[in-house]
């Protein structure tokens, strides 16, 4: 019975302590002197990300210009390659990134691998998210803006027809994407969608949407319902 008092007694005290170390971060003891510490780097450049991504060997960061006057983060790893290019075996790759991600998601290891095999490879942060511009208005952009810009970048800065990969909502900007290609709604806008060498939906969201998913898992899986609706994962 002493052992049960006593950790009862004792749990309170844990969480007046927790709670004591919380609310020091927002009212600090003026009469403890403050700790000063030396950087360990000073960015020589005003970053959008707080954790900045550092570009590989062999890979560039970008900046292309949308018709809006944004610019679009672009991180590009060029093929390598010791003969001529061959524009249909190994055709320009360009990478759209799903929520909450941007160019750095694919930068990492996707885009050396790719580079290794002789494809020109591109990662694009869509508008709002990494090193790219956010629009004055609440929402960062939608479906066919989002495929507006990716199109723009493709129609102004590639030779070649790529092949478009989107991971998750990025899937869901290639599948608009490709419907807007010879669509007589944007050919009479002059909205130009240029054609495509192919295109790889990595867990794309379907053409519905993730509400049926959500809904599934609502009563049987919450969490899963919480993390497909709110981190879009």
């Amino acid at each position: 019975m002493s052992v049960r008092a006593e950790t009862f007694v004792s749990y309170p005290s844990w969480i007046a302590m927790a709670a004591f170390s919380l609310l020091s971060l927002f009212h600090p003891d003026p009469s403890i002197p403050k700790m000063t510490t030396k950087p360990l780097a000073v960015l020589n450049k005003a970053y959008k990300m707080q954790v900045p991504y550092e570009v590989k060997q062999g890979q560039t960061r970008l900046f292309h210009q949308l018709p809006s006057g944004l610019n679009m983060e672009v991180i590009e790893q060029k093929g390598l390659v010791t003969g001529p290019r061959n524009s249909e075996r190994n055709p320009p790759l360009v990478f759209v990134h799903g929520s909450y991600h941007a160019a750095w998601c694919w930068a990492e290891h996707w885009l050396p691998f790719f580079s290794g095999f002789g494809f020109d490879s591109y990662a694009v942060s869509l508008l709002g998210q990494g090193e790219s511009d956010a629009p004055a208005s609440p929402v960062a952009g939608s479906l066919q803006t989002h495929a507006g810009d990716v199109a723009d970048f493709i129609e102004k800065k590639l030779t070649f027809p790529p092949v478009l990969l989107g991971h998750s909502f990025g899937g869901l900007i290639i599948q608009c994407y490709i419907a807007n290609i010879r669509n007589k709604q944007t050919l009479e806008k002059k909205m130009l969608y240029p054609d495509l060498a192919g295109a790889v939906l990595v867990c794309s969201v379907p053409p519905s949407g993730n509400s049926g998913l959500v809904w599934r898992y609502l009563f049987s899986k919450p969490v899963a319902a919480f993390k497909v609706f709110a981190l879009g994962i």
